[in-house]
């Protein structure tokens, strides 16, 4: 596939996270797939996960935690198999109503046109604080 495609087929899974559809994603995603979010053990969506069963726990994670004000990939840089996205989000913790607000990098593999592993870097502190009601913010 080549690197426009790759970038097209991120784009994609974008669209359908917009959209709610987390078996659009899914479809789009090897079944041995490797997806990590970075981040300490009171990030409930942080973590190592494999396969799509537990690909499909982690939105379903998400969507507990998260509510998305925005969620906004800005630029996409392709090289080879890899594609990284940089850009936004904000939004609240669904468990105490805090704000958060995270720049991102998610850096996407694609093999045989499907996400065969996916990593994602964002300003874990921000998230934790929102999480925590005691939590002294700046």
């Amino acid at each position: 596939m080549d690197e426009q495609k790759n970038v097209q087929l991120v784009q994609a899974a974008y669209a359908a996270f917009g959209r709610g559809d987390i078996d659009a994603i899914l479809g789009m995603t090897s079944n041995d797939i490797d997806w990590q979010t970075f981040g300490p053990d009171e990030l409930p969506t942080g973590g190592l996960r494999h396969g799509k069963p537990e690909v499909a726990k982690f939105f379903q994670q998400v969507g507990a935690a998260w509510n998305f004000e925005r969620f906004e990939p800005q630029t996409f840089i392709a090289q080879g198999d890899n594609v990284v996205s940089l850009g936004i989000y904000t939004g609240t913790a669904k468990s105490t109503g805090r704000k958060f607000s995270s720049e991102f990098a998610h850096v996407f593999t694609i093999k045989n046109g499907v996400v065969t592993k996916y990593r994602e870097y964002a300003d874990t502190a921000n998230l934790i604080g929102a999480l925590s009601p005691s939590m002294s913010r700046a």
